[in-house]
């Protein structure tokens, strides 16, 4: 099973992407709601993943990643954004930072957050 931690301060779409991730048997997934919670989860669970919002209180998806990446403990963990900020609209500092994956959430289809994680960490993915 990997561990995924999953940093969302919407709470139904936490609820949702948690569901769904949980629900395809491969992923246990744990949710912050603020970036200061989502940082202290990572840091004490070590998932294989962490899934980002951009837009959070206390600290920003890609302030949560540039202090794990300034880290022995978080500088090697698989990233995703997972955001409503078009790419072009994305701080400039992401363009420093490690990570797999920009996704704009509402482009998402209903299994392509489970098959793109699935990818991510080199499983195979679902055909539906």
């Amino acid at each position: 099973m990997a561990k995924i931690v999953l940093a969302e301060d919407d709470q139904m779409l936490a609820e949702i992407y948690q569901t769904r991730l949980e629900m395809s048997g491969r992923h246990t997934c744990k949710v912050a709601h603020d970036g200061l919670s989502a940082l202290t989860m990572i840091h004490s669970e070590m998932p294989d993943l962490v899934l980002l919002d951009l837009m959070m209180p206390q600290l920003s998806g890609d302030q949560v990643l540039q202090r794990m990446r300034q880290t022995d403990w978080g500088k090697d963990i698989k990233a995703i954004f997972l955001t409503n900020i078009s790419e072009s609209e994305a701080p400039l500092s992401l363009n420093d930072l490690q990570f797999e994956r920009y996704i704009v959430k509402v482009s998402l289809k209903q299994n392509d957050l489970v098959n793109i994680v699935n990818e991510t960490l080199g499983l195979e993915t679902s055909s539906t």
